[in-house]
């Protein structure tokens, strides 16, 4: 089968179209013939090994997985001697080792059946940014009525963030760039800012809850657009230097300043459950959430939408179209 693989840490020019071997299905698994995947922050971080604090996890002299991509759509092509949820033919989304390539094995607790409204393309936008969106609001405790300030809403997880929010009574304010607002205002917020025009973080006006994709501006800057007992969540982001990132700040610094004021501050650790891989489907299959696809790109072309997805910001997911 084809794949795309790296044997090292870089830029996207490590990235190699290759032949190589079917993966080996195993008793719990689900082997999936891949129609789509989605490039995300999580390739990057891969490919190029940073922050470096996530060595640990992703390799420390190179990767431990040499296919690159998570999320996938697709058919089912086999299941393991274990498997009774899904046969052959079922089309499904869910979380893979290595979804750049034409096969991908996925545990089976992490793979759900495809909502019939959503194209292939659409499906690869939604396991792991869906699943994330919905745990970051489920952390922020989200109520209905209460005032939500979504930093990078025209993102794959802030366009889900913006409509999940919404799903559980946010006014929702969406955080983007001015090409970006009426994205932002067509997936349902109630309100938009433009951080090119507008500091948002003046203290000027005050949200209960903030979730940030961004990871970029200082825990005491968000602390000024928080209310005196609001909650933040920092849900990722490509900010706070090579070592920790933005993500690590809001999962380290963030709980120890909490100890001294009256506002909850951390970061979402998302893990990818079956149960909520299914309620976010469930929120698609009752037309709540709908994901968003900037681009698709074939796969021999995903160092380009790697390339593409770190010029700046997509307005949604980028897609790999395998076939």
């Amino acid at each position: 089968m084809k794949a795309i693989v790296q044997d090292r840490y870089g830029s996207a020019d490590v990235l190699e179209l290759r032949d190589i071997d079917v993966p080996v299905i195993g008793e719990n698994d689900v082997l999936v013939r891949v129609h789509a995947a989605a490039a995300g922050p999580d390739v990057w971080h891969l490919m190029t090994g940073k922050p470096y604090m996530a060595r640990p996890v992703l390799g420390f002299r190179r990767p431990k997985v040499p296919v690159r991509g998570w999320d996938v759509a697709g058919t089912v092509e086999a299941v393991g001697a274990s498997i009774t949820r899904f046969v052959p033919g079922d089309e499904v989304l869910g979380v893979a080792e290595g979804s750049f390539a034409e096969y991908a094995i996925a545990p089976a607790d992490k793979v759900v059946l495809k909502p019939a409204r959503l194209s292939f393309e659409q499906a690869a936008a939604l396991p792991i940014s869906g699943v994330t969106a919905l745990q970051a609001v489920r952390k922020a405790d989200v109520k209905p009525g209460q005032d939500v300030l979504v930093i990078g809403a025209a993102g794959g997880v802030g366009t889900l963030l913006v409509q999940i929010a919404k799903a559980f009574g946010g006014r929702v304010t969406g955080v983007s760039s001015t090409s970006k607002l009426d994205l932002v205002r067509s997936i349902g917020a109630d309100d938009v800012v433009d951080y090119t025009l507008q500091d948002f973080t003046d203290g000027s006006r005050r949200w209960d809850v903030i979730l940030d994709t961004a990871g970029r501006r200082p825990l005491r800057q968000l602390r000024r657009a928080l209310s005196p007992k609001g909650t933040l969540v920092v849900v990722g982001g490509d900010g706070g230097g090579r070592w920790t990132g933005g993500f690590f700040r809001g999962m380290l610094r963030g709980p120890l300043v909490s100890l001294f004021v009256g506002q909850k501050l951390g970061g979402l650790n998302s893990k990818t459950t079956l149960e909520d891989l299914q309620a976010v489907a469930d929120l698609i299959e009752a037309g709540t959430v709908t994901p968003v696809v900037d681009r698709t790109f074939q796969l021999v072309e995903a160092p380009d939408a790697i390339r593409y997805l770190a010029q700046g910001h997509p307005g949604g997911k980028v897609v790999i179209d395998v076939g």
